[in-house]
């Protein structure tokens, strides 16, 4: 097995910190290359992936270029980590919930940038944008009441799922979302992993700075 995870900046890549952050509660071995989010960024990201973006998978002679896609992947590539729920119904709901993040509440993503280094302060949030907090809180409580007995985190142990809405996570904590009791509770759920330590470790000792995403 050799596995090498490109990403882009740890502390705005929201999207690679997504795979990353499985990876590591899998306890999966793999090597990283940090391709910054800058000016060249284009011309670096290339030279792994013809899409342009990060992040990227590279498995011996495959690559996979979507988080999402690297995370059904790992599923497949890694079965016994059950990173889908088993059970059919929690699955599928886990496959909605992750497929809803991939592909939408773009005014939150746009008007809060994933921001590691950001202190914790509350900003003036327009409709669309408290409409997806509370499109998300709702999600995150309702999986928790159906799915969550064995465990803390949105369907009991640590799941695709989570991983998808790490960066969701990290925006409700630096842009002091008013959110409920229960979504905090799962917020500091994945904030005490480990993992996301070492990653928020590393965002935070990076020189690189992006002015768009000082919000």
């Amino acid at each position: 097995m050799s596995l090498t995870l490109i990403i882009g900046n740890k502390n705005y890549s929201s999207w690679s910190f997504r795979p990353w952050l499985a990876m590591k509660v899998l306890g999966l071995s793999f090597s990283e290359i940090v391709v910054p989010l800058d000016d060249d960024f284009k011309r670096a990201i290339l030279k792994h992936s013809p899409a342009g973006q990060v992040p990227v998978l590279h498995d011996g002679d495959t690559t996979v270029w979507d988080s999402l896609a690297i995370l059904e992947y790992l599923a497949e590539r890694f079965p016994d980590a059950d990173l889908w729920p088993r059970e059919q119904v929690a699955r599928a709901y886990a496959r909605c919930v992750a497929a809803e993040m991939h592909s939408g509440f773009l005014p939150l993503r746009r008007a809060c940038p994933m921001n590691m280094r950001r202190p914790p302060k509350a900003i003036v949030l327009h409709e669309d944008v408290r409409a997806n907090v509370a499109r998300i809180d709702a999600l995150w409580s309702g999986c928790r009441a159906r799915f969550g007995n064995g465990g803390p985190f949105l369907f009991g142990r640590f799941t695709a799922a989570d991983a998808m809405y790490a960066p969701i996570v990290s925006r409700f904590a630096s842009y002091a979302m008013p959110v409920s009791p229960e979504a905090w509770s799962y917020m500091n759920t994945l904030r005490d992993l480990p993992a996301w330590a070492e990653w928020d470790t590393a965002a935070r000792a990076e020189s690189w700075t992006m002015p768009r995403n000082e919000v």
